[in-house]
């Protein structure tokens, strides 16, 4: 049990596992503000109608939070090795708290966009007002006129109210824009205090040091760019490769000739070689030796995906 127990703890290092990723999500959080406030200059306009205006105001924070977390999803790196990983080994290499948390991981990095977007819309508090006005009740108001009712309290967030209205949608509007700002607010502090336990919790819980874990972040960043360049070039080279053997030359600019000069590409390399490399990863020992990412354990002939008497797995997901 105390077994299990630390190794579903270790999952818990999903979330901000370098300072790419916090600097990534900053520069989300900034973009997504900047898109909040254009929309709300150029799209948004309340109605200012019964039954319309709640599902306008809800609309414009929910469904562009909800577009920019669909986006998150498919710009996450996670979401496709996921993917791959149930296509090609099915998960049968992962416990329930490992998907858990896998999930929890495309998630949370998916959620910084939506979570700004959300914020940003409460504490400019238009959207809620337009939502929630008719929805004061009037004998809140201090000597609100009787005759008036829900339908014209809709009609508070365009200013297009009696005179003697004036200072109730005054009201109404400074009350609303209190709530709307105050639950904003109660955001940040809930997603704060959310992402300081994360960060406890992965120093605590996982099974690297801190310096090894720097130098894994570091290698993982190598390998991508490096894995990014040599597929570009290799992909270069194999392609002019083809274009001239079907059209007897082909035309290269003076660099493109010194790469096919300098780096003779012979053939491709064959589907289980790419699949072997594709996937999740979880990081594994073998011998005492770390192996840091699937182009690494293929690279030392290392076979299978579960612990072996050779060497074991801990279980700490890349991020």
């Amino acid at each position: 049990m105390a077994a299990l127990i630390a190794e579903n703890f270790r999952f818990l290092s999903l979330f901000f596992k370098s300072k790419d990723v916090m600097i990534f999500n900053g520069l989300v959080a900034l973009g997504t503000v900047g898109s909040e406030e254009l929309f709300s200059v150029v799209a948004f306009n309340c109605p200012c109608s019964p039954a319309r205006n709640y599902i306008y105001g809800l609309a414009a924070i929910g469904v562009p939070a909800l577009v920019l977390f669909l986006i998150g999803v498919i710009w996450n790196n996670h979401t496709w090795n996921l993917v791959a990983e149930c296509h090609k080994r099915g998960t049968k290499n992962f416990s329930a708290a490992a998907t858990f948390l896998l999930f929890g991981s495309i998630m949370g990095r998916a959620s910084v966009a939506a979570i700004t977007w959300s914020v940003i819309s409460l504490l400019r508090g238009e959207a809620y007002i337009c939502a929630l006005s008719e929805f004061v009740k009037p004998s809140s108001l201090d000597k609100f006129p009787a005759e008036y009712g829900a339908e014209v309290l809709a009609k508070f967030p365009c200013r297009d109210v009696p005179a003697n209205l004036t200072k109730f949608r005054d009201e109404v509007t400074r009350r609303l824009r209190y709530e709307s700002q105050l639950f904003g607010w109660l955001l940040i502090g809930i997603v704060a205090v959310l992402v300081f336990l994360t960060k406890c919790l992965k120093h605590c819980c996982s099974p690297l040091s801190y310096r090894q874990e720097a130098y894994w972040a570091q290698y993982r960043s190598n390998e991508d760019k490096l894995f990014r360049r040599t597929a570009e070039v290799h992909s270069r080279i194999l392609a002019a490769k083809n274009v001239k053997q079907f059209f007897g030359f082909v035309a290269l600019d003076k660099e493109e000739k010194e790469l096919v000069q300098e780096f003779p590409v012979e053939g491709v390399q064959p589907s289980p070689q790419w699949n072997a490399i594709t996937g999740v990863y979880i990081y594994r020992e073998n011998k005492g030796f770390p192996l840091y990412s699937r182009l690494h354990k293929w690279a030392k002939g290392v076979e299978g995906n579960g612990p072996t008497p050779e060497g074991h797995e801990l279980l700490f997901l890349a991020s």
